[in-house]
C-alpha cells in the first residue's frame, strides 16, 4: 500500500522508553486501518490509542506520568493532481463529493487505485508535563479543562503537520469565536465596556459574540479552492501577471517571525483576486481580506466568507461593542500569526493615483501591538498596476458625476464577460515592510491620543510612499502622458517616439521602469505601435489613417480614462514638474515658492517632510542646471531636454482653479454644501473648458474637485462669517486663493509654450 508515512513520534524531553499516548483523528474503518498499519510499520506500542476528543482522555492524562508522550495522527485525503496542483474543482462539488473528505464507501477504492491521494500525518509530540505547564501558564489556578486543552493542541498540531503536505495556503484558524470568548482579555474588555455603557455584562458579551460570528471568516480549504476556481476567470485571461518574486521571498522570512498586514493600492475589483493567486502560487498562507458589505451578495458572499473574506462595516459609528469585536478579532488573528489584507484608500482610485489613506483599521492593529497581544506586525506596501483596465470607463463616468452602480449577481456576470479578452500585463510589487512597533515609537507607550494619532498618520503616509516607490512606469502611462500633453493635436508614430524619448531616459535613470534589466517596450517603433494599437482597441486612442501616415490622439470623451493610465505613474514626475515651476519664480523667492507649491498640492501627492523635500527638489533643480539658484528660469527651461509640468500638474491645478474661482464668486455669508457645490464646479468647469481656460476634459473630475475643496477647507475658506467684517476678510482670502491658482496655471501655460517651441523642432510641427 503506497501511503506516505512520516517518521514515528519522538520528543527531546522524553526517553526512548517513555509511554506513548496516541490521539487518533480517524473516523472510519479505513482510516483506523491505515493508522494501525502505520503503527505496525513504525513498531509503535502506545499505552492508549484514543480519539482526539473524548471522555477517556481526561482519565488517561490523570493516570499518566509527566514524562509520558502525547502524539496525534490523522489520515489526510488529497484531491487528484491536475496541472501540477491538487485543488478541489467545481466538478467535484457538482458530483456531490469533497476529495478532501471522501465518504467511507469510497475510501478503500482510493487507497487501492490512487494511493498518491492518501497520507498519514503525525503531529509534533509533547510530554504531558510540557502540556500541563502551558495549560497552567494560560489559565493560572484552573483545576479542570486540561483534557480539552490537550485535545485543542492536538488538533492544531495536526493542522500544522498537514500543511507541510498540502501547503501553507491552507493554513486556517479554527474555533475562533470560542477561543476569543474563553480568553481572559476578552472577558476583561467586556466587563470594562459594560461598566462604561451601564449595561449588563451578559448582554454586552452576547452582542459581542454575535458581532464576532458576523465578522469571522471560517476559511475552509474547500471554500478556498472553490472561490479560487470561480474567480480565476476574472483575471486569468485579462492579464499576464508579473510578480516581484524576490520581494516575496524577503516577506517569507519576515512571516516566519511576525504576522504581515498587506496594504495594496486599489485600482480594480481584481486586486484582491490577483494578490491571492500570487500568494497561493508562492505558498503563502491565505490572507484574511477585509472587504465592504457591498460585496456580500449571494452567492459570492457566503462562499467568500468561508474563504477568508472578512465583511466589515464601512463605518462603526458609536457602536462600541462592534468596535470591541473588531479589536479582539484582529488581536486573535495577529497573535496566531495569520496575515491580514485591506485597502487603505477606502475604495478604488477613480483618478489612477493613490488616494489619501485611511488609518482607522490600522489603529486596531496598533492596539494589538501596544497591548502585547503580538510582539510586532510588519506592514507590507503592495503596488498593483495594470497596463489597462476594463472597469476604468465606469470609474471615469463616476468622476464626471454619474452614480455608482451597485454590485450584484448581474453586475458580476457583466464584469466577468468583460474580462475574457487579454488586455496586457498586471504588475505586483512589494515595498520594504514596515515594523509597526518601531514606527509607532514612543507614542505607543503613552496615553496621549494626539501623539498616537500623529504616529498612525505617519505610518499610513509611509505605506503610501512605499507603494509609490515600487510602482513601475508602464508603457500605457507614458504614451497617455505624451498624448495628453499636446492637447487636441494628433501625432505621428515618429512624433510620439520623439516626445517619449527623453521621458523614457528620465524614467530609466531613476530606476522606476518596469524592469531596468529587460527591454523597454517603447524602445522600438514596433513596440510603440503595439501600445498605441492596444489603446486604440480599447477606444482610448483614436487613429486617423486617411492621410500620408497614421496619426494618433486621445479619443473624444476618453480623456479621463487616458488620465487614469497617466496618473498611475505621475508621482514619479512631480518633483521634476515642481522644479520647472520654481524656475519661473524670481531667484530670491524660489524656495518659498517651492514650499507654497508643496502646500498647494499636498492633498494630491505624498510629499516628505520639509528637509527631505528640499533635498529631493534640489537634486531635480541641479539636473536642470547646476546654477539654477541664479540662472534665469526661462533660459534654463528652454535648454532642457524635456519639460513636463504641463503634462503632470495642469489638470490638478485647473481643477483647483475652478474651485477657487467658484469660492471667490460666492457670497461669504452663503454656506458651502459639498454636493451642490461640486455640481456647480462641474457645470462651470465645462464652460471654462469650452472657453479654452482649461487645458482638457481630464480636469473635469469630481474627485479632483473634491480634493480641491478639502484644500480650501484646510485653509479655512469654506465657513461663513457671522459679521460683515468677517465676510470681507473671508472674501479677501478666497480671492487671494484664486489669484494664487491663476498665477500657478499661468506659469504652467508658459512652460507649455516653451515646450511647444522645442516640440515643434522635435516633431516637425510648424507654429
Amino acid at each position: 500500500m503506497d501511503v506516505r508515512r512520516p517518521v514515528g513520534p519522538q520528543h527531546d524531553e522524553a526517553g526512548p522508553d517513555a509511554p506513548l499516548i496516541l490521539l487518533s483523528d480517524a473516523s472510519t474503518a479505513v482510516e483506523r486501518g491505515l493508522v494501525e498499519d502505520w503503527m505496525r510499520q513504525e513498531e509503535l506500542r502506545p499505552v492508549a490509542v484514543l480519539p482526539v476528543a473524548g471522555a477517556a482522555l481526561a482519565s488517561t492524562l490523570a493516570e499518566s506520568g509527566e514524562d509520558a508522550v502525547v502524539a496525534a495522527v490523522r489520515v489526510a485525503w488529497l484531491p487528484r493532481e491536475r496541472g501540477g496542483q491538487r485543488r478541489v474543482r467545481w466538478a467535484d462539488v457538482l458530483a456531490l463529493r469533497n476529495p478532501r473528505h471522501p465518504p467511507s464507501s469510497q475510501q478503500a477504492r482510493i487507497v487501492r487505485r490512487e494511493p498518491d491521494r492518501v497520507a498519514v500525518v503525525v503531529a509534533e509530540p509533547a510530554t504531558v508535563g510540557s502540556l500541563r505547564a502551558r495549560f497552567t501558564a494560560r489559565r493560572p489556578g484552573a483545576a479542570a479543562g486540561f483534557d480539552d486543552f490537550v485535545a485543542r493542541q492536538a488538533a492544531l498540531a495536526l493542522d500544522r503537520a498537514e500543511r507541510a503536505l498540502v501547503g501553507d495556503r491552507y493554513k486556517v484558524p479554527r474555533q475562533i469565536v470560542e477561543a476569543i470568548d474563553a480568553s481572559p482579555e476578552f472577558r476583561r474588555e467586556v466587563g470594562e465596556l459594560a461598566a462604561r455603557l451601564g449595561r449588563p455584562e451578559a448582554d454586552v458579551a452576547a452582542k459581542a459574540r454575535a458581532d464576532l460570528h458576523g465578522l469571522v471568516a471560517s476559511m475552509s480549504p474547500l471554500a478556498v479552492d472553490l472561490l479560487t476556481a470561480a474567480v480565476r476567470p476574472l483575471h486569468a485571461r485579462a492579464w499576464d501577471v508579473q510578480v516581484d518574486s524576490a520581494g516575496l521571498e524577503k516577506l517569507r522570512e519576515r512571516n516566519r517571525r511576525h504576522p504581515l498586514v498587506f496594504l495594496p493600492s486599489h485600482r480594480s475589483y481584481a486586486d484582491p483576486l490577483l494578490l491571492a493567486e500570487v500568494l497561493a502560487e508562492h505558498n503563502f498562507p491565505r490572507n484574511h481580506v477585509l472587504g465592504g458589505d457591498n460585496l456580500r451578495f449571494w452567492p459570492v458572499g457566503p462562499l467568500a466568507k468561508r474563504a477568508g473574506i472578512v465583511f466589515i462595516r464601512r463605518s462603526f459609528g458609536d457602536d462600541e461593542i462592534y468596535k470591541l469585536a473588531v479589536r479582539e478579532y484582529f488581536a486573535f488573528l495577529l497573535a496566531k500569526r495569520f496575515n491580514l489584507e485591506w485597502y487603505m484608500e477606502g475604495g478604488r482610485s477613480r483618478t489612477g493615483k493613490l488616494r489619501p489613506p485611511r488609518y482607522g483599521l490600522l489603529a486596531n492593529v496598533a492596539e494589538a501591538v501596544e497591548r502585547g497581544r503580538t510582539e510586532d506586525v510588519h506592514l507590507v506596501p503592495v503596488s498593483i498596476t495594470y497596463d489597462q483596465l476594463r472597469e476604468v470607463s465606469a470609474m471615469a463616468a463616476e468622476q464626471a458625476g454619474a452614480p455608482k452602480k451597485g454590485e450584484g449577481l448581474a453586475w458580476l456576470a457583466r464584469y466577468a464577460k468583460a474580462q475574457l479578452r487579454p488586455i496586457g500585463a498586471a504588475h505586483v510589487r512589494f515595498a520594504e515592510p514596515i515594523s509597526l512597533r518601531a514606527a509607532l515609537g514612543p507614542a505607543s507607550a503613552t496615553a496621549d491620543p494626539d501623539a498616537r494619532r500623529l504616529a498612525l498618520q505617519k505610518v499610513a503616509f509611509e505605506v503610501a510612499v512605499g507603494i509609490n516607490q515600487v510602482t513601475p512606469v508602464v508603457a500605457t502611462a507614458l504614451v497617455t502622458l505624451a498624448l495628453l500633453g499636446v492637447r487636441d493635436r494628433a501625432l505621428t508614430l515618429g512624433q510620439v517616439q520623439r516626445v517619449l524619448e527623453p521621458v523614457r531616459s528620465y524614467v530609466r535613470s531613476r530606476g522606476c521602469a518596469i524592469d531596468v534589466n529587460r527591454p523597454d517596450p517603447l524602445e522600438t517603433a514596433a513596440g510603440v505601435r503595439r501600445v498605441l494599437a492596444a489603446l486604440a482597441e480599447s477606444k482610448v486612442v483614436t487613429v486617423y489613417t486617411g492621410g500620408e501616415e497614421p496619426v494618433y490622439a486621445i479619443e473624444r470623451g476618453q480623456h479621463l480614462i487616458a488620465a487614469f493610465y497617466r496618473n498611475s505613474a505621475i508621482h514619479h514626475f512631480v518633483d521634476r514638474a515642481i522644479a520647472e515651476l520654481v524656475l519661473l519664480s524670481p531667484a530670491d523667492d524660489r524656495w518659498e515658492e517651492a514650499m507654497r507649491l508643496r502646500d498647494l498640492l499636498k492633498f494630491e501627492f505624498f510629499f516628505p517632510e520639509r528637509e527631505s523635500y528640499r533635498a529631493q527638489l534640489s537634486e531635480e533643480l541641479r539636473q536642470l542646471h547646476p546654477a539654477w539658484e541664479t540662472e534665469p528660469g526661462e533660459h534654463v527651461l528652454a535648454g532642457a531636454d524635456f519639460l513636463i509640468a504641463h503634462r503632470v500638474l495642469r489638470s490638478f491645478l485647473d481643477a483647483q482653479l475652478v474651485v477657487a474661482e467658484r469660492l471667490a464668486a460666492r457670497a461669504a455669508a452663503r454656506p458651502v454644501v459639498e454636493k451642490t457645490f461640486l455640481d456647480e464646479c462641474s457645470g462651470v468647469g465645462q464652460q471654462m473648458l469650452l472657453q479654452g481656460r482649461l487645458h482638457g476634459p481630464e480636469s473635469l473630475s469630481r474627485e479632483l474637485f473634491g480634493s480641491a475643496l478639502k484644500l480650501a477647507g484646510n485653509r479655512d475658506l469654506l465657513g461663513s462669517a457671522d459679521d460683515p467684517a468677517g465676510h470681507d476678510e473671508l472674501a479677501r482670502r478666497r480671492e487671494a486663493f484664486a489669484a494664487q491658482l491663476r498665477a500657478a496655471v499661468a506659469r504652467v501655460i508658459r512652460i507649455d509654450e516653451i515646450d511647444a517651441a522645442s516640440r515643434r523642432e522635435a516633431v516637425g510641427v510648424e507654429p
